[in-house]
């Protein structure tokens, strides 16, 4: 029997009464558990056997195997997060997309960085900026990060104009060519985005122009390289577009 931390990533039904959880945690990575019972009205265990529920998990641990769920401490309920429908929807794609993140790369700040991001986003952030922060993140643990510390053509650091996903990040005005102009701030920003530390964040001030700007670079980076299609993240696009 272990204790670990680690949040409810998704959850499934099991027999009539129980569920299979998948867990993200810091130490074992991603771990199935089971939690017999809990879909009992009465049973201690259903209120913590949910998507989004971040705790000390104390288990029977078996590698490789179904674990089984003894209980669980929450550490924080994200209260205000399960409040709100679209914030919701937003945690539940960052709750996939770090999944994913983590089968291909085994990193245990992965987990850091997903609990530091709905932090912010219970605590009122604009979730948006939230998600593009922790998804350019992730593209370094992907492999696929996008040059923006320089022209991802020549390689030149100054006269940067634009963010181009087909030629993989900053383009210079030489290297330029009919690609769509992004603002000033955009450029800036994404790099901001990267470097960033999230748990440190306490203002965020960025007009809707230059939100739109970086979010569309990074669907079409994602379409382009990622190589992942998540359910959730046609939602969120779909909220977008309301």
């Amino acid at each position: 029997m272990i204790e670990v931390e680690g949040i409810v990533i998704s959850e499934t039904n099991y027999s009539e009464t129980s569920k299979v959880l998948n867990i993200m945690t810091k130490e074992y990575g991603l771990i199935g558990i089971i939690s017999k019972g809990c879909r009992n009205i009465k049973s201690p265990l259903r209120s913590v056997s949910t998507k989004l529920t971040y705790g000390k998990f104390i288990i029977y641990y078996k590698k490789d195997k179904l674990s089984t769920l003894k209980e669980v401490t929450i550490i924080k309920p994200f209260t205000n997060l399960k409040k709100d429908i679209t914030k919701i929807s937003y945690a539940s794609y960052l709750l996939e997309l770090s999944g994913q993140v983590l089968k291909q790369n085994n990193n245990e700040t992965i987990f850091t960085l997903l609990i530091e991001s709905l932090i912010k986003i219970d605590d009122g952030f604009d979730p948006l900026v939230i998600l593009n922060i922790l998804e350019l993140k992730y593209l370094d643990y992907l492999g696929i990060m996008p040059i923006i510390d320089s022209c991802a053509v020549c390689g030149k650091k100054t006269n940067i104009v634009t963010l181009s996903s087909y030629k993989g990040g900053y383009l210079c005005n030489d290297c330029y060519k009919d690609e769509k102009i992004v603002s000033e701030k955009a450029i800036k920003l994404i790099r901001m985005f990267f470097y960033v530390d999230i748990s440190k964040i306490t203002k965020l001030e960025i007009s809707d122009q230059v939100k739109n700007e970086i979010n569309i670079f990074l669907n079409d980076y994602y379409d382009r390289y990622a190589g992942l299609y998540l359910k959730s993240k046609k939602f969120i696009r779909d909220l977008q577009k309301l």
